[in-house]
């Protein structure tokens, strides 16, 4: 007895793979981040060395301290493209009033 997929697939496999293709057309606006407090201050930043960048006018956004769990961590640095109009703004501590305030990166105009 040979057993043939191809009845099944058109019966059942281009209706899920339709399903899963229009899954992937929904759009959720991003979602603003929680502000992060702490008391300690951010070490210095540490140096990072990078080479050109993998994709012909990609830009390099440096790293910066993050903060996870109970402490600074160094969250490495990236190549991205560009956005059309707009400028980087890099992560930045910030103290305010016993503590210190992480404004995170983002794309601005």
């Amino acid at each position: 007895m040979k057993l043939s997929l191809v009845p099944l697939l058109r019966a059942t496999g281009v209706p899920i793979l339709l399903a899963a293709a229009l899954s992937g057309c929904i759009v959720v606006p991003a979602q603003p981040r929680h502000a992060v407090v702490v008391e300690a201050a951010p070490p210095p930043p540490q140096v990072e060395v990078y080479g050109p960048p993998p994709v012909v006018g990609q830009v390099w956004i440096n790293g910066y301290w993050g903060w996870r769990g109970d402490r600074h961590a160094w969250v490495p640095g990236h190549w991205e493209a560009p956005r059309q109009g707009y400028r980087w703004v890099p992560h930045a501590w910030v103290r305010e009033g016993g503590g210190w305030r992480l404004h995170e990166g983002h794309w601005a105009r």
